[in-house]
Parts: C-alpha cells; structure tokens; sequence
C-alpha cells in the first residue's frame, strides 16, 4: 500500500475512532449510578431523605435546575413537599406497624402504611404493587387511597414487596424514566441489546450501536438521512397501511352501483354482472347505470361525465407517482440485502490474497471498506426516493435531483466492479481501482448530503404534506 493510501486509510479510521468516542454505551447500573448522583445532589440541598429525592426529581423529569427553581420561586420549601407529593400533610406520621383490620381486605392482622396514615395490611400492600408495577407499568406510585396521592418512597416499596420480579420491572421502569426525560440518553432498539446511547449533544444523530444495530437517535429508526425523522414517518405508514391499496382499486376497479362490491373488469364486454352472490346486479361498466336503462332510455355512454374522469385521471396519476418512487425506494433496499452475499465473497477474497501473497490484513481492508461504501451508499440513495418523493420542484430540487443521479451511476459501477472483478489476478490493479471507485463514490454521497442539509440549514426545500 502506498503512502498516500495509508494516509487515506488512516485519515477515514481517525475520523471513525473520533466520532465513536465521542458516544458512550452505557448499561443499566451506569445510569443508575447517573440517578443516584444527581439525587445525592438534591438531597444535600433539599435535606430530605433519598426517596423523597428521588420522587422530586422524577416528577421533575429529572431535571434538577427545574426542581430547584421551583422551589425557591415558591418560598415555602415544605408546602412545596407537600404540593409536589411526596411530603405527607399530617403531622402524625406513622412510626411503627400495628395490628388491626385491613381496610381493604377487612382481615385481622399487622398493618403497615405511609406517612399519611393510611394502613393495610402487607398482602394489599404486595398485590396493589404488582397492579402499578407490573400490570400498568408504573414508578410513580400514590397511595392506594383514592383521595391520597402521596408517592411511596422507594424504600417503602422494596420493603412492602419482596418479590424479585416486580422489584426488577420497578428498577426498568424507574431508569427507563430517567432515560425518557433525558434529551441525550436511549436506548438501543437493537434485539435484546438493552445498551443506553448517551451522545454528546443534540446534533449526534447516526448511532451505530457496540451491538451494530445502526439507527437515528431522534427516532430509534434506521438511519435515515437524508429525508427528517417526520417525513420518514410519513413514508413508513405511506408504504405499509392500505391506502395505496384503495388507490389500486380505485384506478382498476368499479364498485357495484348496487351493493358497493369492488368488481374488475376481465372481458371486453361492457354488460357487467355483480360478483356478489346476493346482489347479481347487471350493469354497464362504462356509465354505470342498471344495463334495464340502455333499453328504457337508449344507450349514453358516449357522454361524457367531466367530473367523475377528472377524479380517476388524478388518482391514477398520484399512484404512478407513488410507485414510482416507491419501487426505486425498495430496489435499493433488495440490493442493499441482495449485497449481504457480496460481503462473504470479499471477506473470503481477503483470506484467499494474505494466504497466497505477501498482503497484510491492513493491505486487504480496501476490499472491506468498498463495499462498505456500497451499503452506506444503497441506504442513502433508499431514502433519497422518499425525501424526492415530498419534495416540491424548484432550482434547488434539480440539483438534488442530479446529485442523486451522480451517486446512483457511482454506486452501480462500484456494485458491478465487486461482483465481476474480484477474481482477477492482476492485484495491483484491482487494488487501485476499487480504491478509485471508493473513493469517487463517497464522495458523490458527500456532495449529495451537504446539498440536503444546506437546504434545511437556508430553508430552501419545500416538501408536499
């Protein structure tokens, strides 16, 4: 390898390990150690206990600045306890369990309560946790008196339930909280992953998780540049509910005048006949009137209804526009699957040339990196055809339009050089000009994603709703 190609290589691989570090895969009691920091914080501010900290705060979405100002906005820090829920009103505070009926059960026995007073027996306690816990997916738990909404400590809680389940599905929800209310932490959507992604600021949005699960930040979606996570939305339900499916059938299909069954036309004759069973209406394709009428009213079909073929005509246009886009979204999706087999060929390939030649590891990673390029290519040029699809014409659509063009030529030469070439025997040319596809191709895919973000940046796109 030459040296400006080890300095290629390096320059890509310092760019890689830079914007990795920069993102932390963190696991649960990393977050959990995040949450006890911050409640030690407010604890030694507030002075109250731990649990009552905890509470403040996960009402607070965790945001502590918040928490704080409020309280000092309100000038009473007790009646603040008190109104945020996790102080109690009453001044006799439960201090010990004792014996009695359950209110709830009516069972004699030892009844255990919160600091309002309100007792139960253990049993009530346990199964009224598992209703919050694990039926409804609760941290945030008030009494089980209805007119009390006093949060119970998490202290109280371990203690009234020592059941490991439910105090397992209580630590998630209360993390899983934590992670919600934070704008730089998720969680991975990776298949039994369960990593937290903590990015650096609000800009990061490409994830590629220790798991290699790749996804947009802002929506636990695959990557999906250059079209934005509302749009893409749009696209998804687009292609998978069924109003394309209407829109077929509307173009293809009459409904019978009768019964409203969708009926297609497969002969040349005109005289229709409902396929419903019960209905068995006989009617003419072409202006839809019982076919009784052509005798009793001589035949009208060749007058023409303005309105009703004006609203075919557009309908029909707009699913020609929608498939459009849509096949060529999901035949770079198939290629981009399709091209799994390619990345064995090459693996095997870059085996086959350090057993057989002088070549390092390092020496065969352009084949790895190629097709590499490819992927990201193919999953670009995917949602190009889904941004291009919302995106209104104007000079700066062109543009885009020929930069998605230059990217599409690059990335089929490149797709075709792989499959065909990678027998040949002369390595140094085959070295270079996968090199030069490369890099060609990244670039185009560059040009193509700066022109996009230039045009959010200037507000120069506009998108069809």
């Amino acid at each position: 390898m030459s040296s400006d190609e080890l300095e290629l290589y390096d320059s890509d691989i310092g760019e890689e390990i830079e914007e990795a570090e920069k993102i932390e895969f963190l696991n649960r009691e990393d977050v959990e150690l995040e949450m006890k920091t911050l409640i030690s914080d407010v604890e030694s501010i507030v002075e109250v206990n731990a649990g009552m900290c905890r509470n403040l705060l996960h009402k607070f979405k965790w945001n502590k600045e918040a928490l704080l100002n409020k309280m000092y906005e309100s000038g009473d820090t007790q009646q603040f306890l008190i109104d945020s829920q996790v102080m109690a009103k009453c001044d006799d505070k439960v201090k010990e369990a004792k014996e009695g009926d359950c209110d709830i059960c009516c069972s004699f026995g030892v009844l255990i309560g919160l600091d309002c007073n309100h007792m139960a027996c253990k049993e009530c306690w346990k199964m009224y946790l598992k209703e919050k816990i694990v039926d409804n997916g609760i941290c945030e738990i008030e009494c089980m008196v209805p007119e009390c909404n006093l949060l119970m400590e998490e202290s109280k809680i371990a203690n009234y339930t020592t059941n490991s389940f439910i105090l397992a599905k209580y630590r998630y929800q209360s993390i899983n909280g934590y992670v919600a209310a934070s704008s730089r932490l998720k969680w991975c959507p990776g298949i039994d992953c369960g990593r937290i992604v903590k990015i650096p600021d609000a800009e990061t949005r490409l994830i590629v998780c220790e798991c290699e699960t790749r996804f947009c930040f802002n929506c636990c979606q695959e990557f999906h540049d250059p079209i934005d996570c509302r749009l893409m939305k749009k696209w998804l339900i687009k292609c998978s509910d069924d109003s394309e499916t209407s829109n077929w059938l509307n173009t293809n299909t009459k409904d019978c005048p009768k019964c409203s069954v969708p009926i297609e036309k497969n002969g040349g004759c005109n005289h229709m006949r409902c396929t419903n069973n019960k209905c068995k209406h006989a009617f003419c394709w072409m202006c839809m009137k019982a076919w009784e009428h052509h005798k009793e009213n001589g035949y009208k079909c060749n007058i023409f209804d303005e309105s009703k073929e004006k609203s075919r005509s557009e309908t029909r246009a707009l699913l020609e526009r929608w498939l459009f886009y849509y096949n060529r979204y999901m035949n770079h999706l198939q290629s981009l699957q399709l091209e799994e087999k390619l990345k064995v060929k090459v693996s095997a390939k870059e085996e086959e040339l350090q057993k057989n030649s002088t070549m390092t590891w390092v020496d065969v990673q352009f084949l790895s990196k190629s097709v590499s390029a490819l992927s990201e290519c193919r999953r670009t040029l995917m949602y190009t055809y889904a941004f291009a699809f919302y995106l209104k014409k104007n000079n700066n659509s062109e543009i885009f339009e020929s930069n998605q063009r230059d990217l599409e030529m690059a990335t089929e030469n490149i797709s075709g050089y792989l499959e065909r070439e990678l027998e040949t025997k002369d390595l140094k040319t085959l070295r270079q000009k996968v090199q030069d596809l490369s890099r060609y191709v990244d670039q185009r895919r560059k040009a193509l994603l700066n022109h996009c973000e230039e045009g959010v940046e200037n507000d120069f796109w506009d998108f069809s709703e």
